[in-house]
């Protein structure tokens, strides 16, 4: 059951529906989340960690990076996020953090 109370702790903060919304878009670094949010390394990080806990997102290194994608191996899990991201579609802070990502390349983050 406390996995279960955790899915939903962990969508119950507004960076962390953000991070999920551009997981939507496509896998990411925290250099490049940290670009779209503008908030500490280490906030974003411990947002990522408690998101990976919960089980919504996974993570694989790729040389000095740990790339973050979203969770689809669970179907209930996926479904919940699917949801979760339609409901703040519309919030002017998600629209902006995807125009923004549209911009921001893994190159980028690479030279930084």
């Amino acid at each position: 059951m406390e996995t279960k109370v955790d899915v939903f702790k962990a969508l119950g903060d507004g960076n962390r529906l953000r991070i999920l919304n551009m997981l939507s878009f496509r896998s990411l670094c925290v250099c490049e989340i940290d670009a779209v949010l503008n908030i500490s390394m280490s906030t974003i990080s411990s947002h990522l960690k408690i998101l990976r806990n919960a089980g919504l997102v996974t993570s694989k290194k790729d040389g000095r990076w740990i790339i973050y994608s979203l969770n689809n191996n669970d179907q209930v899990v996926a479904a919940i996020v699917k949801q979760s991201l339609k409901f703040i579609e519309s919030e002017v802070d998600s629209i902006a953090d995807l125009k923004k990502l549209e911009t921001i390349t893994p190159e980028k983050c690479a030279s930084a």
